[in-house]
């Protein structure tokens, strides 16, 4: 192992489960129980941390593929390159389930603030915008706080402006600030055109200081008219902040050529390591194949791909493979709206109910510090204990309310209990679907603690013998 005592690591690994034998409940007949398994888990982790496949995967596809936005002609490579990758590496059963995805052509995005101080901006039309017409538009700016602010102001305020949401985002290790402004990106068009305003551009939801915008989906309503929406570098916001400052008249010029294409077929990509003696149950590790289309998707969700597929073939490649099939669902068009992900609890309704827990990687590259669970409250306990050895990974044991990820993120309430590997987001925003998501941003050896964790975490849930269920069932919408 590359600078890595493995006897060390096993001698924490005997400690850490040793530990454990001084709770008298039920655990510990479970614990005693699954002391081979525990073994193998651990062998996993001592094989991920001493290899560089996870990373060869995200450089392979960051390289030989690069941008694939969704409904794309690069959507398609990338479903090609993940077919053969998937083949390549030995799984034993692959396969491809067509989605039908919205398709969006960016264009170009140009602005300035044309007086009373000329300056150019660094802009980028957000995810489903429509265009501003030939000539673009020019109209003074009205600024607010936040969503909220907008949604609360007086039409007259707003109407033939241009609306500006200003809400910072802020940094932190889980990316929590990302949820107290991302509403202005998804639903500040539909509230600035309720006002009248002729356009909206945000501050992008961002937590760098470089001067480069970030993109994302946003979202129009049926009944309201579609107005421009982008983004703004955060120091462009800070300009502009600047300019206010000094004079309340600040006239933007806008233009955005992007426009919608209509519906393409892409495709949810699946590879199963096939369970020994459950191979009708199924542990779910995922992640999103799509990115946009300004960086090359590295760290989303580049990372996720290789993360997943790198655990799933560790376990692929041991002597016994576990109870229950692993299965890892590289998911389409996550990015303009979970397509992959609905799609996905449609087609499989039928075997939803054998889905004994499913968890996705979509966060990144950081360090994974803790897991949570979203399971029966009865064995909560009791799969933490299972995972008692991930914290000699560094993974704490958290607590029972997890989301599981985006593309996961239905199956709880459709009775599927789900896990989330939570991440290092700290640094996460600085490159979120910016230009500057690209391959230097992952550090190998985080990379390689994220497989270790994953491959950890679904051989032991292929394994267990405890009843994660019920929750409450619903049928897929």
């Amino acid at each position: 192992m590359k600078n890595y005592n493995k006897a060390l690591f096993a001698g924490m690994v005997f400690t850490a489960l040793s530990g454990c034998q001084n709770q008298t409940n039920d655990t510990q007949v479970t614990k005693i129980e699954n002391t081979k398994d525990n073994a193998v888990s651990q062998q996993l982790v001592l094989k991920a941390l001493d290899s560089s496949l996870g990373y060869e995967i995200v450089e392979s596809l960051t390289v030989e593929v690069g941008p694939r936005l969704a409904g794309s002609e690069k959507d398609i490579i990338a479903v090609e390159w993940a077919m053969d990758k998937l083949k390549s590496l030995g799984f034993d059963k692959v396969y491809k389930e067509s989605v039908q995805v919205p398709a969006w052509y960016r264009g170009s995005a140009k602005a300035s603030i044309t007086a009373p101080y000329e300056q150019p901006l660094v802009i980028t039309a957000l995810g489903g915008s429509v265009s501003t017409p030939e000539e673009g538009i020019q109209a003074n700016i009205v600024r607010f706080d936040t969503l909220a602010d907008l949604q609360a102001a007086d039409p007259e305020l707003v109407k033939g402006k241009i609306a500006f949401i200003d809400h910072k985002t802020e940094r932190h290790i889980s990316g929590k600030g990302y949820g107290k402004s991302v509403g202005g990106r998804s639903r500040g068009a539909v509230a600035a055109a309720e006002k009248g305003a002729v356009a909206v551009v945000i501050r992008s939801i961002g937590t760098d200081h470089d001067r480069m915008a970030h993109t994302g989906m946003m979202r129009y309503k049926d009944g309201v008219k579609k107005i421009p929406a982008a983004a703004l570098s955060a120091p462009d916001a800070d300009m502009i902040n600047s300019m206010l400052k000094r004079n309340d008249n600040i006239t933007l010029s806008l233009n955005l050529t992007s426009k919608n294409l209509g519906v393409a077929t892409s495709y949810n990509v699946i590879a199963e390591v096939t369970g020994s003696s459950k191979p009708e149950e199924i542990v779910l590790i995922g992640a999103h194949l799509d990115s946009w289309d300004e960086g090359t998707g590295a760290i989303d969700d580049g990372a996720g791909v290789a993360i997943v597929t790198a655990a799933a073939k560790l376990i692929q490649d041991l002597p016994q493979k576990p109870a229950r099939t692993i299965r890892v669902v590289l998911y389409a068009a996550e990015e303009v709206g979970l397509v992959g992900g609905k799609a996905y609890v449609k087609q499989h309704s039928d075997e939803l109910e054998k889905h004994y827990i499913a968890a996705e990687s979509d966060f990144g590259a950081g360090r994974i510090y803790q897991i949570d669970f979203n399971v029966n409250p009865n064995v909560f306990e009791q799969v933490q204990l299972e995972h008692q050895s991930m914290t000699i990974n560094g993974v704490k044991l958290g607590n029972n309310k997890a989301s599981g990820g985006p593309d996961v993120s239905m199956m709880p309430g459709l009775g599927v209990p789900v896990a989330s590997l939570r991440q290092d987001g700290t640094d996460y925003f600085d490159y979120h679907h910016t230009p500057n998501d690209t391959l230097d941003k992952i550090d190998p050896k985080a990379l390689a603690q994220n497989v270790a964790a994953y491959a950890q975490f679904a051989y032991i849930m292929a394994q267990s013998e405890l009843d994660l269920r019920p929750l409450a069932k619903k049928e897929p919408k």
